[in-house]
């Protein structure tokens, strides 16, 4: 019998949240979870915007309970709550209220939350029929500013754990326009899209980190900036540094757009002349045979790839992996590196 599974086991990608917040958000309340950088914000935005509905969005870190609540005035005999304007606007028209950084609240307004989050309620005031109602914030353990939500509040939405997907975010990064050379690097090393939170508060590489650093570049190259120096600083303010320092090697060694690593497997002729490029692109393709993705090459184009690199390169790529080349068909190629290495 299997044990439970944990509540993080169960994760969805921003499309799929998106599609579920699309089309169940008029009666249910959602708690979007996820590291920093992930784009939580830009999908609630991009779903509202597709549903046609105008978004206006609290930042739990900046509000105080009364914000929630409204403030009390007297009509007649009767103290009446007045709800801010941002959560309940003179037309009742539908709209998309989005609650950044809900787990970030203090207790008490994350208390105040409570009827609008279940009853799309705020005192004995109603939402406009149809209103979104859509929270997001970080993880405990992503050592972000969050405090420990209460069962009452967590039994009041529906949390959908989010994680990323590259080829989804390789969509969008296109149609947003994120330069060439970054979404040639994601696509050859998916891990950099996202890494781990850091224990020391420095930068890590983020879907975000990566856009605004796209937006970055640009900029410098508008004004005439960009340099070797500067694309650095550029990159290790935003990234991880293994991310960084990589990322800037291949870019000064101006090697173009990455290919797909079968390209050069057919094509060695292709790959990169510069001594770090030419290492990187040999590691990734390493990992690539490691990982079984290899196996629809024919035994000839396997051997013709081998023997078009230098002895020390090829001993690279075999050392600790003569089985699984062997089972590729390069019999023939890493025979006759071990007679030249043993002569």
């Amino acid at each position: 019998m299997e044990g439970a599974r944990s509540a993080f086991d169960e994760v969805v990608t921003l499309r799929q949240a998106k599609k579920l917040i699309q089309c169940m958000a008029q009666e249910q309340s959602f708690l979007l979870l996820s590291p920093p950088g992930l784009g939580k914000s830009d999908i609630v935005y991009e779903a509202a915007r597709e549903a046609g509905l105008p978004c206006r969005s609290l930042l739990g870190t900046q509000i105080a309970p009364e914000d929630v609540s409204g403030i009390p005035r007297i009509v007649g005999e009767r103290s009446v709550f007045c709800p801010p304007r941002i959560l309940l606007p003179e037309k009742p028209e539908p709209f998309c209220l989005f609650l950044d950084e809900l787990p970030a609240c203090a207790p008490d307004v994350q208390k105040a939350f409570y009827s609008l989050l279940l009853e799309r309620r705020l005192g004995e005031h109603a939402l406009p029929p149809g209103t979104w109602v859509v929270a997001a914030g970080n993880r405990l353990q992503d050592r972000a500013l969050v405090r420990a939500m209460s069962s009452a509040l967590v039994n009041r939405v529906t949390i959908l754990q989010l994680k990323v997907d590259t080829d989804e975010w390789l969509t969008w990064a296109q149609q947003r326009g994120v330069r060439n050379e970054i979404r040639s690097f994601v696509r050859t090393i998916p891990d950099a899209l996202m890494r781990p939170v850091p224990a020391d508060p420095v930068p890590f590489s983020t879907p975000r980190a990566w856009a605004l650093l796209s937006r970055a570049l640009d900029m410098a190259e508008k004004a005439g900036v960009l340099t070797n120096e500067t694309r650095r600083a550029l990159a290790f303010g935003r990234l991880s540094p293994e991310d960084a320092v990589v990322f800037c090697a291949l870019a000064e060694e101006q090697i173009g757009a990455m290919r797909p690593l079968e390209d050069y497997i057919r094509h060695p002729e292709h790959l990169p002349k510069g001594d770090s490029a030419r290492w990187f692109v040999l590691d990734c393709i390493r990992q690539f045979v490691r990982d079984g993705l290899a196996e629809g090459f024919k035994p000839a184009v396997i051997n013709r790839f081998l023997r078009s690199l230098s002895h020390e390169h090829q001993l690279i790529l075999v050392t600790d992996m003569v089985e699984t080349w062997g089972a590729l068909g390069a019999d023939k190629a890493m025979f006759a590196l071990l007679k030249k290495v043993a002569t």
